[in-house]
């Protein structure tokens, strides 16, 4: 099957360009052509005027002379009696003798006149007019009347070509600007002069930029921190891994495996919250968000977390007043929901107390996780969003990615994260408060 050829790409100004001076041609072709036929019919209309002028000057006795400066050579003039006598007559072709009232158009010996003939009771007039002669001065006049067209017009395509060049000049400047960026060069295009119709690309443009530089960001601090935080657990395997070699006893090989087997779970866990949150800086947001009801999704995440806090005996209690609904993605608010409930039970003591609250109100949903653990300093409460930050005082195992997560996630809700202390439990409180669905 063979391919179909992509089109070929055009230039939106060599097109612009063609199209207005085609439109110009036509328009001014069409202006000419009505403007000669209007100027030929003025003429006709005002030599028959002028035969008509000429039959009453002589009715009324001027006499008919040649040379009086109204070029009349071409005109010929027979003048009847009231006795069908032929009173005068022009030097001239000789003009049939039966006369026509009014216009009329006959052709002598091959020449075609155009003939006004004026019965009075004293005289039969008839005004003869060399037609040829006549359509040329009208001719001439006509031309004479498109003159002006046929000069302004390649004016005007001039004009236009200009100023068509002119308002796209920005457009060529953009592409030069971006055809000269380095490869890394995610700086916005500047968009200062820009018209109306190419402002709105330049924003997206630059929308995408930043899109692009986020993504890249977020590489980058994914490929820093990996290195960074791997290389000390790798660092630990590796130790391990040598330990398991040198035990004697099984006692000894069982606690190393042990060791061993932690170390690696430790890994996952990094490197798993590592992608999670290099994902979340980096999302793409083609995925439209959607209705999601967080009692639920709640219920669901205390269930992923609740043989962990068994096994440490922790209590965990769920209040809703109402069904809270917020607008998002449902994969991320897991998360941002499994990552609080860890850090909960996590720090927790044994055979303690976690407890989540669900509400809703004008202001947005309210997720609240309460915890009897140690808490956080309110010193400390900014500093532990920072990722592999850990309080000097932290008990439990962990990598400091949670709540670097957890505000990663909510800022793409648009949702706040506070850190409190827990009136009712002692420990810490944290608050997810999400914008109104």
């Amino acid at each position: 099957m063979s391919e179909v050829p992509a089109p070929t790409p055009h230039s939106l100004r060599r097109r612009l360009l063609w199209l207005v001076l085609a439109a110009i041609a036509l328009v001014s072709t069409l202006q000419a052509s009505t403007a000669y036929r209007t100027a030929l019919q003025q003429a006709d209309t005002m030599f028959d005027y002028h035969l008509q002028e000429l039959a009453r000057s002589v009715h009324g006795g001027v006499p008919f002379t040649r040379g009086d400066g109204s070029d009349d050579h071409d005109f010929q003039v027979q003048i009847w009696g009231p006795d069908g006598a032929q009173i005068f007559r022009s030097a001239g072709t000789a003009l049939p003798s039966q006369a026509v009232l009014g216009f009329s158009d006959v052709s002598v010996q091959g020449v075609r006149f155009r003939v006004y003939s004026l019965q009075t009771p004293e005289h039969t007039i008839q005004i003869a007019q060399d037609l040829d002669a006549r359509q040329a001065r009208a001719r001439a006049l006509a031309a004479r009347a498109v003159l002006p067209i046929a000069l302004l017009a390649p004016l005007l395509m001039m004009a236009v070509w200009w100023l068509i060049s002119r308002s796209l000049a920005p457009v060529e400047r953009m592409r030069r600007q971006v055809a000269g960026r380095a490869a890394d060069d995610l700086a916005p295009l500047p968009d200062a002069g820009l018209p109306q119709e190419v402002l709105p690309l330049v924003q997206e443009i630059n929308l995408l930029f930043a899109r692009v530089r986020g993504a890249f960001e977020a590489q980058q601090h994914f490929v820093a921190d990996a290195a960074h935080e791997l290389r000390s657990p790798l660092t630990a395997l590796k130790l391990q891994a040598q330990a398991l070699r040198r035990a004697q006893d099984e006692p000894a090989r069982e606690a190393a495996v042990a060791r061993l087997n932690e170390g690696i779970d430790r890994a996952i866990q990094l490197v798993s919250q590592l992608l999670v949150l290099a994902r979340e800086e980096g999302e793409d947001a083609g995925s439209e968000p959607q209705r999601i009801g967080l009692q639920d999704l709640v219920r669901q995440v205390v269930a992923d977390v609740l043989p962990q806090a068994q096994a440490r005996r922790v209590d965990i209690g769920m209040t809703t007043h109402e069904e809270a609904i917020v607008r998002g993605q449902r994969e991320p608010l897991h998360i941002l929901l499994r990552n609080l409930l860890d850090n909960a039970v996590k720090y927790a003591p044994e055979g303690g107390q976690v407890d989540i609250a669900l509400s809703n109100d004008d202001a947005g949903a309210l997720l609240v996780v309460e915890d009897n653990g140690p808490g956080i300093p309110p010193d400390e409460r900014e500093r532990v969003f920072d990722r592999f930050y850990r309080t000097q005082d932290a008990q439990a195992t962990g990598s400091g990615l949670g709540l670097a997560i957890v505000r990663t996630i909510a800022a793409r809700h648009g949702a706040s994260v506070s850190l409190l202390s827990s009136p009712r439990l002692g420990g810490l409180r944290v608050e997810v408060r999400f914008p109104p669905a």
